[in-house]
């Protein structure tokens, strides 16, 4: 793979963790730069450690992870947006650990996780091709990063001016990614 090629493969797989993490931004209302750090972090190593999960799966058996992986991101993606929904909804301020809401480790996770199995699929079909798979994922890794904090960063503005608006369209858009990623599969 040529180096623009990898950087290309690099944006589009994280431009999800982009636009969920706007919503973050948004709905935390005013992250600090050490918060949009740390989620870039976290959706970066996420997103770099799929593709290579997924390459030793497509080495091992591609036929078995293709058949389910949109589940699994549909799950993963449904279930934070529909958090994030009746979380919009409530009047709480902290989770029940007493974390500010929306800020749970477990969330950002599971959110993570949901945004990456498109890597992981990708990473199955790398297998089938010569190419270096960890100078790929590190790519993937470092874009999603960057572009995690940055739309922290963008949601952090948005947030100050539409609040819970803002938390409402994020869960949405993420329910919806959910659903396109299961629709494109079922009916393919």
């Amino acid at each position: 793979m040529s180096p623009a090629t990898i950087l290309v493969l690099a944006m589009s797989m994280s431009v999800d963790a982009f636009a969920v993490s706007v919503g973050r931004g948004a709905a935390l209302g005013r992250p600090r730069l050490s918060e949009a750090l740390r989620t870039g972090a976290v959706f970066g190593a996420v997103e770099a450690a799929t593709p290579l999960i997924g390459w030793a799966a497509g080495m091992a058996a591609s036929s078995y992870l293709e058949a389910i992986d949109h589940w699994i991101a549909f799950g993963l993606l449904a279930g934070v947006g529909l958090h994030m929904l009746v979380a919009a909804f409530s009047r709480r301020d902290e989770e029940a650990d007493g974390t500010p809401r929306g800020r749970s480790i477990w969330v950002l996770l599971a959110t993570a996780l949901g945004t990456s199995i498109d890597a992981m699929a990708v990473g199955v079909s790398l297998a089938f091709l010569n190419v270096n798979i960890v100078v790929v994922a590190l790519a993937i890794g470092a874009m999603t990063f960057l572009m995690s904090s940055g739309g922290m960063l963008v949601g952090r503005m948005v947030g100050q001016r539409f609040g819970r608006v803002a938390e409402v369209a994020a869960g949405v858009a993420l329910c919806g990614l959910g659903l396109a990623i299961l629709i494109e599969h079922l009916s393919a």
